[in-house]
């Protein structure tokens, strides 16, 4: 027959329970020890039964009145109960009879916390500290970097965790932690030094390399990053978060391909996710496949219904290939969750103009205008439908708004001047022209590209001739 642990404990704790009801009761029992009396305490606290369990704490500590561990089971009870000035003063006594004991300071700790009083825990900890070795001193640095935290001091939360791998540098919970402050403070370059120490000693620590790499990356050095990252999956191939951070890196470099090869083998490490599809979808788009760019924004939205803006970006696809149709249904969708984003009106305006339906479009242009009536590119495409439509007063009236609206940015004076050319009025075309070329030479270009043809205009040419001899001397 084969021994059976769990059973000989149950019936162990059963026993002591019984002994435990007739010690209450007053009949004729066992001695109950010490650490008997923490077993019953414990078994109650679990139970949630927490009468039973102060009882029992209670009736220990009448029998063994100088526990400090029967007091700071009371203790524990207390907090429980949110007696917490209660729960300090037991403490205090604990101390009196065992003042090494960590338990103490950790549940001193809480209670001061949760009585607003982080500064007595910050204090309290920080004593502590010079009290303890080893793995006590350790659970001490993490209980005061949650205070910290608490009390907003991100930066002494950093340096705690800094002190508990410079204690034991392969502490995967400090290395998990610290990477995340690391970028929440910024302090890249001592994380960069501190992990660099714990690889000299320990080469073959992944979370040591991995957050060595994310720290270059914070550092946006990311050939550096790359390098790191790569050290951290030849440790550990299946190391899913080093292959996302490396595609995100590739990505940054405008190395496409690469991050796409590393973002694949996070979605065979992991399961399926959003940003992961919305990435590899971002490198396709940036490769103009915007195939298989559609394939994996689909894979995205499909996680993620909700979110206009995949959506819009399989529309962005469809119009850079020319397919004005399958982009306005896309863009359909996105305004049906969010109707007046100005980035999908544009964009609807763009594929209604390239459609020859200019009122259709000036409407969208419309909605952009009134959404954000100080950015440009709202009023350069009204602008632009109106003229491409030959409403060339209305088109006026709007160039007129334009500059009011951003503070006379010379393109609406380009615009004015080029609607003007085309309503037949070349005197104050020419004017426009001259003021717009004196403020911002360099967005001619604009003006041309609005109306190609008027280069052919003399007029046009000979101001441009003379500009450029007068800028020249």
């Amino acid at each position: 027959m084969k021994d059976n642990p769990y059973r000989e404990d149950r019936e162990q704790l059963k026993e002591l329970l019984l002994q435990y009801e007739n010690l209450k009761n007053g009949r004729q029992h066992s001695f109950i020890e010490e650490d008997s009396f923490e077993k019953i305490i414990d078994y109650f606290h679990e139970k949630e039964d927490i009468v039973k369990a102060m009882e029992a704490a209670e009736t220990g500590a009448e029998q063994f009145p100088y526990s400090a561990m029967l007091l700071i089971k009371k203790a524990d009870i207390l907090l429980a109960t949110r007696r917490y000035q209660e729960a300090l003063d037991i403490l205090e006594q604990a101390s009196l009879f065992d003042n090494n004991d960590i338990n103490i300071y950790i549940l001193k700790t809480d209670a001061y916390l949760a009585l607003d009083q982080q500064e007595k825990a910050v204090q309290l900890l920080e004593e502590a500290l010079s009290q303890f070795e080893g793995e006590e001193k350790l659970e001490l640095l993490f209980e005061l970097a949650d205070v910290y935290d608490d009390y907003e001091d991100f930066d002494k939360v950093f340096d705690c965790l800094k002190m508990v791998l410079e204690e034991d540098p392969n502490n995967e919970e400090a290395l998990y932690k610290i990477c995340f402050w690391t970028d929440f403070t910024g302090r890249n370059e001592e994380s960069i030094r501190l992990h660099q120490q714990i690889i000299d000693e320990y080469p073959y620590n992944e979370l040591a390399w991995f957050n060595l790499a994310a720290a270059y990356q914070g550092l946006k050095l990311y050939e550096k990053a790359i390098d790191a990252y790569q050290y951290a999956i030849t440790i550990d191939e299946k190391f899913d978060y080093a292959y996302r951070n490396m595609g995100d890196a590739y990505i940054r470099l405008r190395k496409y391909k690469e991050a796409i090869e590393v973002l694949e083998k996070v979605n065979e490490l992991a399961k399926p996710e959003d940003v992961i599809f919305e990435a590899i979808g971002h490198c396709y788009d940036r490769l103009k496949n915007f195939g298989q760019a559609r394939i994996y924004y689909r894979k995205a939205s499909h996680l993620r219904p909700d979110d206009s803006k995949l959506y819009y970006k399989i529309a962005c696809t469809y119009f850079n290939e020319g397919n004005w149709g399958s982009s306005l249904k896309q863009l359909e969708t996105a305004m049906k969750i969010h109707r007046l984003q100005p980035e999908y009106n544009l964009l609807a305006g763009e594929c209604k103009i390239q459609q020859g339906l200019y009122k259709d479009a000036i409407q969208y242009f419309s909605n952009v205008v009134r959404m954000r009536p100080r950015n440009a590119a709202g009023w350069e495409a009204l602008i632009r439908c109106l003229y491409k439509a030959e409403f060339f007063e209305e088109a006026l009236e709007q160039a007129d708004a334009a500059q009011q609206a951003t503070h006379g940015k010379p393109l609406f004076t380009y615009y004015k001047a080029a609607i003007l050319f085309s309503a037949g009025k070349s005197k104050e075309a020419l004017l426009q022209l001259e003021k717009a070329l004196e403020a911002s030479p360099k967005q001619l270009k604009k003006f041309v590209e609005l109306n190609p043809a008027i280069l052919q205009n003399q007029q046009v040419v000979d101001m441009l001739a003379r500009y450029k001899r007068k800028k020249s001397i």
